[in-house]
């Protein structure tokens, strides 16, 4: 007698609790369709703009952030090196080339959920256009380590994983359509102190 409403009632909790579980896999492990890779620099040009796909909307949403418009700027993220390794907060990196052609541009560490690192006081944990030293060519090294170097240098020394955060502000590139033709910074492990 209470055999029929009994399974009724299992099947739609297994289809419920499965469903929404997959719904939030799915929004952890994307930021949305439409991304552009370049190398291990990662973007989303979609993301902020009306037309982007319902998983996407969802993430923005979900997130709290505001984000920037398409012809405000463009965001790119790396969470591994140029071989394809993690990023790891015990390593030592090194960012050399230039950036896209922008009016402003930032770089910052976070760590692997997107926050920013617990640095001790009075050290730089982020660089811009304004504050990079540069080579006569307009390129530029930043070090990512533990310890002080002379030079560009942001202080890394985190357990677990680390993503870097390039923001350009004001740039040609997020209205271009050939936008996989963009020179990004090479990201190179130096060494790792846990290896």
């Amino acid at each position: 007698m209470f055999r029929l409403p009994a399974l009724v009632a299992l099947t739609l909790a297994i289809a419920f609790g499965v469903g929404a579980w997959s719904a939030s896999w799915t929004l952890k492990a994307t930021s949305g369709f439409g991304a552009i890779k370049l190398g291990p620099w990662t973007a989303y040009p979609e993301l902020q703009t009306a037309s982007a796909d319902p998983f996407a909307k969802a993430h923005r949403a979900g997130d709290g952030r505001i984000l920037l418009g398409r012809a405000e700027g463009l965001i790119f993220t790396a969470s591994s090196d140029e071989t394809g390794a993690a990023l790891s907060g015990r390593c030592s990196y090194e960012i050399s080339g230039t950036t896209p052609p922008a009016r402003f541009w930032t770089l910052r560490v976070t760590d692997g959920d997107g926050g920013q690192l617990e640095a001790p006081p009075r050290v730089p944990t982020s660089f811009n256009s304004w504050t990079t030293l540069r080579d006569i060519d307009g390129s530029f090294r930043i070090r990512l380590d533990a310890a002080a170097s002379p030079g560009n240098w942001i202080w890394l020394d985190t357990p677990g994983t680390v993503s870097l955060v390039l923001t350009l502000i004001d740039t040609p590139s997020a209205a271009s359509l050939s936008m996989v033709e963009l020179d990004m910074p090479a990201i190179s492990r130096i060494g790792c102190d846990d290896a």
